[in-house]
């Protein structure tokens, strides 16, 4: 039987629930079975400690209560995110989280963006131009770049734009003279001026976003010239040309919106896995978002913001899931809700 949209979005709804719930209960599972415990981080082994010392350890992580009970405890602060506290520096996994967000969102947004409108853009002229220069040159360079590790093409710019050139910082989001507590040692001053912040922010961000473009837009470039090869053949486009339409309105209206379904389900999950910042790039360029709190956490053994970090990623996927399915029926009227 088919269903409208409102009983899809009901049926989704229900079905989101119930993976939460087993995200939930997964991200419990895998953190518990992981080796080595909190205490080894303050506790060094073979080092004799107060036994009371380590009984307080233990009741501050909640590992004197049995599995059952820290599993609900867990699922509870889970659904009201309420994400722990860090090991590292004992602050509130979902404060040190916000303080984070904006540096992620610009450079991963912004590259995603850029990434995918240029990929489209290629794909559709490569496609349409199928066995030209142009199309040997955009798969060549999609192949090229898709296949180089990010941390090279990262390091390459850096070396070459700011050790040879001069003309890009070389670590931060910020520049030097504002302070970063994290990369340098100085107290935070900070412009007043909104234009300085959002000139010295972009001016930070050039090289780890051209790193990120580079190494994205040739799978972009890839999958639409796959898709869009399929449907230059349909009979529907050989009407439009009859018709004496325009060649672009030809591609982009018509030929790409009905190959288009494929990459809404690549650009979703690009979009959802946005919360998880570039873990390598960000590290290469000191640049202080997700990706390098991650990494931190990962050499810390910083579990309650792994945990926090890994479940918002997974709601952030399933929440991305949800809307392409959504999408996929608006755009596309062959895709029936059923």
């Amino acid at each position: 039987m088919e269903l409208g949209l409102r009983q899809f979005i009901i049926k989704r709804v229900a079905t989101t629930i119930a993976i939460v719930f087993v995200i939930i209960t997964l991200n419990f599972i895998i953190f518990d079975l992981m080796p080595g415990s909190p205490l080894n981080t303050y506790v060094q082994p073979g080092k004799i400690r107060d036994p009371a010392q380590l009984e307080a350890l233990k009741a501050l992580f909640g590992l004197d209560q049995p599995t059952h009970v820290r599993y609900l405890i867990y699922v509870k602060n889970m659904l009201t995110f309420n994400l722990g506290i860090s090991f590292q520096n004992q602050k509130l996994v979902a404060t040190e989280m916000t303080e984070r967000l904006l540096n992620t969102f610009m450079l991963i947004g912004m590259s995603t963006i850029l990434s995918i409108v240029l990929g489209i853009i290629i794909g559709v002229y490569a496609a349409h131009k199928r066995g030209s220069t142009f199309d040997s040159g955009s798969v060549l360079f999609s192949l090229t770049f898709y296949s180089l590790p990010s941390f090279w093409i990262g390091l390459v710019l850096l070396m070459v734009f700011s050790v040879y050139l001069g003309l890009f910082p070389i670590a931060g989001a910020t520049p030097r003279e504002w302070g970063d507590p994290n990369i340098w040692p100085t107290p935070p001053q900070w412009p007043q001026d909104w234009l300085e912040i959002l000139r010295g922010r972009l001016y930070h961000m050039i090289l780890p976003v051209s790193t990120l473009v580079l190494f994205q837009t040739g799978g972009y470039i890839l999958l639409t010239r796959a898709v869009m090869i399929e449907s230059l053949t349909d009979d529907y486009i050989l009407t439009a040309r009859a018709k004496g339409l325009n060649e672009r309105v030809v591609l982009f209206r018509h030929a790409l919106k009905n190959a288009s379904l494929p990459l809404i389900t690549n650009i979703a999950l690009a979009f959802g896995f946005m919360f998880s910042g570039a873990i390598i790039t960000e590290q290469v360029f000191t640049y202080k978002g997700m990706g390098w709190w991650i990494w931190n956490s990962i050499a810390f053994y910083d579990y309650p913001v792994l945990q926090g970090v890994f479940y918002v990623i997974a709601l952030c996927v399933v929440g991305a899931n949800f809307i392409a399915d959504v999408l996929y029926g608006l755009i596309d009227p062959r895709v029936k809700y059923g």
